[in-house]
């Protein structure tokens, strides 16, 4: 398994060379506000583990490998945002700082069933909006407590 730390950068270079063609060292260092020398510690990892082809001072292009991951990266992170924007967290900046915490422990089990609950809810919208005023009254319950009632 990759690291967090691994997998931010693929995925970022991934979005730079989408949106450019190729990727520079410092837009990958701006892009995740790290300094220049990190990056370029990091990209030559990935390079010489065949994720990027790597030219000192020409920029970068993914391989056919790093693509895609990269892809795949960056296919969890707009998932995980778009779900969390569906159940009502309208903060793009929160959003964001949320799907940086928890997207790289995500399994490709538990992105899937959050890719089912999403295709759920945009087939049955009278569904998702029950579930959204229910939570909106603070049905939540609160720590430590189960909403599931049992028999005695």
């Amino acid at each position: 398994m990759a690291s967090p730390s691994r997998e931010d950068y693929l995925e970022a270079i991934w979005i730079l060379t989408r949106d450019r063609g190729a990727a520079r060292v410092s837009d990958i260092a701006a892009r995740l506000h790290l300094s220049v020398a990190s990056a370029s510690k990091m990209v030559r990892r990935l390079d010489e583990d065949g994720l990027l082809n790597y030219q000192r001072y020409r920029g970068l292009t993914l391989t056919p490998l790093g693509e895609g991951r990269g892809r795949s990266l960056a296919a969890r992170h707009a998932v995980l945002e778009r779900f969390l924007h569906q159940l009502g967290l309208r903060d793009a900046v929160r959003i964001h700082a949320i799907v940086e915490g928890i997207e790289h422990f995500m399994d490709g089990e538990a992105l899937a069933a959050i890719e089912a609950l999403w295709d759920l809810a945009q087939r049955d919208p009278a569904w998702w909006e029950h579930f959204l005023a229910h939570q909106r009254q603070g049905v939540n319950p609160s720590p430590g407590h189960s909403p599931v009632q049992t028999d005695p």
